[in-house]
């Protein structure tokens, strides 16, 4: 078993500089990763950071192991993980015993099981964390079915950042991530095509995975903001991290299928559409009313500061309309895939949201229709793409 990290200092509000190597790998070296990675990798403190990349592995290796920067915050800088791995066979063969597994990759569980591909990782390593930085919902479920005794940390962003050539990553503004623990609440079973079952776990472990996850999310965000200097990290409890991502998904579950299904027309030009922008604020106002009961959170799309107490209600649907209306020229992640003819985060961001619902009671017909359709149209364009 491995030594524990070093615990809070007595009074301090920080966490002591690990007193042994802590070892993390990212698996996912795109934008997102990169740039968090580069932030959390201190070796001069003990924390030591690890990539596992596809696509720009070549081009990583061939920059003598090196990521290069460009960031609106910290400006440019070159990172050096301590390995870069093409594969998780080659990662696991190190022999390295990961401390946190952290997962950046695009969310597809119609095409691989993520949580499967990183059980190599893993192998007789209860102790080990897992960060899950995806979008969506339900993204946490399949982690926890594999790894029953792992505590698991969820994690939402708020960051533009891009990929401009392979191992070159550009970060045009914002840095937020909202940490929480994660036991079991975004649990389901689809059984003979009925969605049942909540989670599993009794009591007393519910309770030691809430402890072990809010225990690894204050460290992280103590590394992340002490040593990488972000300052807009917030740790939150399971229940508020999943409104966070909820409250998120109010705005991808509507605009990202929308942009397919209406042609490819981008962010403000649909809410400039008076027809389009009803549809969208129909479905973030479904979202918006139907989570609280999901969540069992009454107190609805709320935050709440940690050291005020103060609350604060998140940005409303009609409050993000009127934003959007300037964000002219940006189009949703999954119009980009779908134009790309890429595989897109279908299930994550529509279908899992919908079973996540109908395991608690609730229904979303919006978001149903939505996910009926372009499920359809994926399929259509997959036989068609077969056929060729």
């Amino acid at each position: 078993m491995s030594t524990p990290i070093a615990a809070p200092k007595p009074g301090a509000g920080v966490y002591a500089d690990p007193e042994r190597p802590i070892n993390i790998i990212f698996v996912g070296a795109g934008a997102v990763g990169c740039f968090y990675a580069s932030r959390l990798h201190h070796p001069d403190h003990n924390i030591h950071v690890s990539l596992l990349a596809r696509s720009n592995y070549n081009a990583i290796i061939a920059a003598n192991n090196t990521v290069t920067l460009q960031t609106h915050t910290f400006g440019d800088y070159l990172f050096h993980p301590v390995a870069t791995y093409p594969n998780i066979a080659t990662a696991a063969a190190s022999r390295v015993k990961w401390d946190y597994v952290i997962v950046t990759t695009k969310a597809l569980p119609d095409r691989q099981d993520d949580s499967k591909t990183i059980e190599p990782l893993l192998k007789d390593n209860p102790d080990a964390c897992i960060i899950l930085i995806q979008n969506g919902v339900g993204v946490e479920h399949p982690y926890r079915a594999r790894f029953p005794r792992n505590p698991i940390v969820s994690g939402v962003t708020v960051i533009s950042a891009e990929q401009i050539r392979p191992g070159v990553i550009r970060q045009n503004r914002w840095t937020r991530m909202h940490l929480g623990p994660y036991t079991d609440s975004a649990a389901f079973e689809v059984d003979a095509g009925t969605v049942t079952g909540q989670g599993k776990l009794g009591d007393e472990e519910r309770r030691r995975l809430n402890e072990l996850g809010m225990c690894h999310a204050k460290r992280l965000q103590d590394w992340w903001t002490r040593y990488g200097g972000i300052r807009d990290i917030k740790v939150t409890t399971e229940v508020g991290l999943q409104t966070v991502r909820w409250h998120k998904l109010t705005i991808n579950a509507a605009f990202n299928p929308s942009a397919v299904l209406s042609g490819g027309r981008g962010n403000a030009d649909m809410v400039l559409d008076a027809e389009l922008r009803a549809h969208l604020k129909g479905v973030m106002d479904e979202i918006w009313a139907a989570a609280p009961k999901i969540l069992g959170n009454p107190k609805g799309f709320v935050e709440v500061d940690k050291e005020t107490g103060e609350e604060k209600e998140m940005a409303r649907p009609e409050q993000i309309l009127k934003s959007t209306e300037r964000n002219v020229g940006s189009k949703p992640s999954m119009l980009l895939d779908w134009e790309a003819g890429r595989a897109m985060e279908l299930e994550v961001i529509l279908g899992n949201p919908v079973r996540i619902a109908r395991a608690k009671g609730v229904e979303l017909p919006r978001v149903q229709t939505l996910y009926a359709l372009l499920k359809s149209a994926q399929e259509r364009r997959n036989k068609k793409k077969g056929k060729l």
